[in-house]
């Protein structure tokens, strides 16, 4: 018997709905459209960048004809805070093994990505930022025709650096308000014709919540909440209520002297009155 409850309480534990960000905090009541960003950002998964994804469940060894089931499992990528600080091209660092021959025995290596201090320019922006970059990012760059066209082709999960995020939640954000190059009208025309098609992506709402972190978009909810509520100071009420009794006294006492000058009035009538003989 006791078993028996052992193993329901498991099976009940097991299905109990973990509680995450989501669900609790302010979490629960950030929109949509902020939910939409984070799932691009952090859930959705990366274009294979360091091994080549192969389709289907089995494939052929050209070389010896064998057949082998397809084991495509993604090389786990670390991403040291300098990453979000420059803008590397979704490289990472690879941890793994290495041993000098088959006899050796395997020692601990990673292998980082060759990184180089360079100059990239936004021509929405009208910016030049000198930042950390890897030959990858600089060849994205070139062969999309710019920054601005790498960033916005770029999807979160593969641009993998807060700073390219927050370049193009800035991008888009000038693109939606027509805030780029405010004292030159034709030039802000000119650049606004070549990047308005990718403002069909998003909302307005969308770029508003977009490249927030998850501590940002608190922020913003709690700031948007206080916003709403009107917060009227005690002084103000008391004013009202002061101003409403000093009413009500005046009204009272008015009529309380026109009272008293009607019933002097009444007392002062005497029909049975002799009349003088003057009258």
């Amino acid at each position: 018997m006791a078993s028996q409850v052992n193993q329901n309480i498991g099976k009940a534990l097991y299905y109990y709905k973990k509680t995450n960000k989501w669900t609790k905090g302010l979490g629960v009541y950030l929109p949509n459209e902020y939910k939409k960003f984070y799932n691009e950002w952090k859930i959705q998964e990366p274009e294979p960048l360091h091994y080549i994804k192969r389709e289907g469940r089995y494939y052929r060894d050209e070389k010896s004809g064998l057949i082998h089931p397809v084991q495509d499992y993604p090389i786990p990528l670390k991403f040291p805070l300098e990453a979000d600080e420059g803008l590397w091209g979704g490289e990472g660092v690879i941890q793994g093994f290495t041993k000098k021959d088959r006899y050796s025995r395997r020692v601990p290596q990673f292998w980082f990505p060759r990184l180089i201090s360079s100059v990239v320019y936004s021509q929405v922006l009208n910016l030049y930022l000198k930042t950390i970059v890897t030959p990858r990012a600089l060849e994205l760059i070139h062969s999309n025709y710019g920054l601005d066209h790498y960033i916005l082709k770029t999807k979160a999960c593969d641009i993998r650096s807060l700073l390219g995020i927050k370049l193009k939640r800035k991008i888009l954000l000038a693109l939606a308000n027509k805030t780029l190059y405010p004292d030159d009208p034709d030039k802000r025309e000119e650049v606004y014709e070549m990047y308005k098609n990718y403002l069909n992506d998003y909302t307005p709402k969308e770029i508003e919540w977009y490249g927030l972190t998850f501590k940002e978009a608190n922020i913003k909810l709690r700031e948007e909440k206080e916003a709403k509520i009107v917060i009227e100071p005690m002084k103000i009420e008391y004013r009202k209520k002061l101003i409403e009794e000093l009413r009500n006294n005046t009204e009272a006492s008015e009529q309380y002297e026109e009272d008293n000058s009607l019933l002097s009035k009444i007392k002062d009538f005497n029909p049975f009155k002799s009349k003088t003989k003057s009258d």
